[in-house]
């Protein structure tokens, strides 16, 4: 029963960001910030030589335990995508800065996180949202978030090679 009990919270503790995801305004959004956490933590807390890495390892790290927890997530909120299990956006942030690496820091965090999370809540571009309305279960719930990271990376790049001089560099 207690065994039970822990298992369950440290479940909701990952599933949730650390509960970040419990918020009743935007929780995918606030729990994306637990990326944008790793990813500061990562670029101050480390050598340069080992970001790249680190940011691959909390991306797979994320992915893999977001894969692991969906089904658990589903049962425990009674429905398909839970809005408080956000493991899919801490996953989809990762991916911004490891698809970009051209910016500099700040301007690649801020502007990623923003257009991650515009394309991932409205899923503008093909095939965001037909994987999000056809592809159900672990893969279903993670990949449109990928969809939607590698979209902002690109459009990052578009920036840093099209836009105005000092926007990312």
């Amino acid at each position: 029963m207690i065994a039970g009990i822990w298992k369950n919270r440290l479940a909701a503790a990952a599933a949730t960001a650390l509960g970040l995801g419990l918020s009743p305004v935007m929780p995918g959004t606030c729990g994306a910030f637990l990326g944008v956490l790793l990813h500061l933590l990562i670029y101050f807390g480390l050598p340069p030589d080992v970001h790249f890495m680190a940011l691959t390892f909390g991306f797979l790290a994320t992915s893999g335990l977001g894969v692991a927890l969906t089904p658990w997530a589903e049962r425990y909120w009674n429905c398909p995508d839970p809005p408080h299990y956000v493991l899919d956006e801490v996953s989809g942030y990762l991916l911004v800065p490891l698809l970009f690496r051209d910016g500099s820091f700040w301007p690649t965090l801020i502007g990623g996180f923003f257009l991650f999370r515009v394309l991932d809540i409205f899923k503008l571009l093909p095939p965001a949202r037909l994987i999000d309305t056809t592809l159900h279960g672990p893969w279903g719930v993670l990949l449109d978030d990928l969809v939607s990271a590698g979209y902002a990376a690109l459009i990052l790049q578009f920036l840093f090679w099209f836009g105005p001089h000092h926007l990312l560099r």
